[in-house]
């Protein structure tokens, strides 16, 4: 077997659990893009972007709810690259696998900056508030005093 693309290790983590899990599993099916063979390559690729597609919009949901303010930035970032992983889905139909061993590879390079830049600090201000989405019945942040 290939090696992965992207290993998980501790250095990923954000010390979110929700993100964190959601996190190894992205590396997870990274992987898999990775190492498919030529045959494999569109299958695991669909299963990689509804993954991706969950997960990035599990986080813009969380930006909004609590209206975090570099939001725009963060959602621009998922955006260019799910707008990227469709475009290699439409090649990869057509017989171009090896784009997605591409992708895979940059996905790789991209996704550490991301998680422990943008993700942390969107962890770290969801504790800072209080806001847990992982809890039942806790759809909204709680309001923070007027200063």
């Amino acid at each position: 077997m290939s090696e992965p693309v992207l290993a998980w290790t501790d250095q990923l983590a954000i010390g979110h659990a929700t993100m964190d899990n959601t996190h190894r599993e992205f590396v997870e099916q990274l992987n898999r893009v990775g190492v498919a063979p030529d045959a494999g390559v569109l299958a695991a690729l669909d299963d990689f972007i509804a993954h991706t597609e969950a997960h990035f919009s599990q986080e813009e949901q969380w930006m909004d709810a609590i209206e975090f303010p570099p939001r725009g930035c963060h959602r621009g970032e998922h955006d260019k690259v799910l707008e990227t992983v469709r475009e290699v889905r439409k090649r990869v139909a057509t017989g171009d696998v090896q784009i997605a061993r591409t992708l895979a590879a940059a996905l790789a390079e991209w996704f550490p900056q991301h998680a422990l830049s943008m993700d942390a600090i969107l962890a770290m201000h969801m504790t800072e508030i209080g806001y847990a989405p992982q809890s039942p019945g806790n759809s909204a942040p709680p309001r923070l005093p007027l200063l």
